[in-house]
């Protein structure tokens, strides 16, 4: 037994010497670069060698693909089905047209006309353009992450041994990493926030109260290996404003946070997340609501319209989908905050799923689950483009105006631009929808009877 003691007193030494090494890198080229908001470039170096290590091995398993006949990918297209731009009463004339030869101004029912109804209908079944945004999009390339490849199989071992390499380096030296920073950001904001909080209010409290969230933002920003680029900064949103992205994950947050100062708005938590909501608040003039306050739209309302009256408060960031969808497209706004009437500063964000796909399907991961995923992946790489502010214009209701800036998101980030809810996600599609089609319908019948009796 005592013949072991030198032994593990060099283990030991061994292992003080590699968490200082460590931590002292962490320090140098990873905290303090953060605090100061400075980059040496090393996460671009490693973005580069990635592409190239990518494009060689897809190269490599696309030709032993076909060496061996078997389909690798999962084809990916963004509708199986052509659909002409045409409306309900020219589609209707056609059927007429080519069956009964009957012209539309008949204002009686023809059984003709329940085949466009009928094809619509399975048209949406087979492509449903809703359902499939909210599920991760397949690549058209592998980036040696099993999760993003639909048919991987045994191609040659070169590939076999780089695969189980990314593995080694994404989970025992990656992961523990960014666990570490990421536990250092959070630690670092509830005991910044918190100690700047007993601050009195002033300029001073509002100087280190920015400079902490930035510092900590771009920690956590680190944590992901996270590869931002930034366009039209002079376009940032402005005290007594609102910003509204398109939302593809909780990390939306911290990807605009760390490059500006915001007051956040969303539900009180428990746990890990109400302590951090506890301590920023302190610090921050952020809008909490509690659970029951939440449903009360003329409440929230009200909390948001006084805060963006005060031109001395920071501009709320809100992501009016209210959920989480692929990055492929930017669903219906609620129109909540374009009711207030403040200005709005859209921001478009689009991420490259290439190194790691950043959407969080809460319907399948859980929170905890997501963010290993997160963590384990390549790197998290995106584009953020701020728009010009837009305000209502007096012939625009809330609706109009919230289409206006969706429309003008999904422009710029290259986004499929859907009128569909969100809230499909884990609801049923309301009757409304139902009732829109069958009084379109109707109005068009009996439109064109009306028409005739005139005449």
């Amino acid at each position: 037994m005592f013949l072991l003691l030198p032994f593990d007193s060099l283990v030991v030494n061994l292992l003080g010497i590699s968490i200082t090494v460590l931590f002292t890198l962490l320090l140098v080229f990873i905290i303090v670069p953060a605090i100061f908001g400075v980059s040496f470039g090393i996460r671009k170096v490693y973005m580069k060698t990635l592409l190239k290590i990518f494009q060689w091995a897809t190269l490599r398993i696309e030709r032993g693909a076909k060496e061996k006949n078997h389909p690798l990918y999962k084809p990916y297209v963004n509708g199986i089905i052509a659909k002409d731009p045409t409306s309900l009463e020219e589609e209707i004339k056609e059927i007429r047209r080519s069956g009964s030869g009957k012209a539309l101004d008949t204002p009686e029912f023809e059984l003709s006309d329940i085949f466009y109804f009928c094809r619509k209908g399975i048209e949406t079944i087979m492509d449903d353009e809703v359902t499939k945004r909210f599920s991760a999009e397949e690549l058209e390339s592998w980036n040696l992450l099993s999760r993003t490849n639909y048919n991987f199989q045994y191609i040659s071992l070169r590939l076999t041994v780089l695969w189980g390499l990314g593995v080694l380096i994404r989970y025992c030296f990656l992961l523990p990493l960014r666990i570490a920073l990421a536990f250092t950001g959070i630690s670092l904001l509830v005991t910044g926030t918190t100690v700047v909080g007993y601050l009195p209010n002033g300029r001073c409290k509002e100087f280190l109260s920015k400079h902490v969230h930035l510092m900590c933002y771009r920690i956590c920003v680190r944590a992901l290996t996270a590869i931002i680029t930034y366009h039209h900064r002079e376009n940032r949103p402005r005290n007594g404003g609102i910003c509204v992205a398109n939302h593809t994950s909780p990390i939306d947050v911290i990807i605009l946070a760390s490059d500006g100062y915001y007051a956040m708005v969303g539900q009180v938590h428990g746990g890990l997340m109400g302590v951090i909501q506890r301590a920023m608040v302190k610090a921050c003039p952020h809008v909490w609501f509690e659970r029951s306050e939440v449903k009360d739209r003329h409440l929230v309302a009200k909390r948001l319209t006084e805060h963006v009256q005060d031109r001395s408060k920071l501009p709320i960031l809100i992501f009016p989908e209210g959920t989480c969808i692929n990055n492929t497209s930017v669903m219906m706004f609620k129109k909540g905050s374009f009711e207030i009437g403040a200005t709005v500063y859209p921001v478009a964000i689009k991420y490259d799923p290439q190194f790691g796909d950043a959407f969080w399907n809460s319907s399948k991961y859980g929170m905890v689950t997501y963010l290993l995923r997160m963590m384990s992946s390549w790197a998290i790489v995106c584009s953020v483009w701020y728009l010009p502010p837009m305000t209502r214009q007096p012939e625009e209701d809330a609706v109009q105006f919230a289409n206006r800036v969706k429309s003008a998101i999904a422009r710029q980030g290259g986004l499929v631009d859907l009128l569909w809810d969100g809230g499909l996600k884990r609801e049923k599609v309301k009757d409304t929808f139902k009732e829109e089609q069958q009084k379109l319908y109707s109005k068009m019948i009996v439109g064109n009877h009306e028409d005739r009796s005139r005449s």
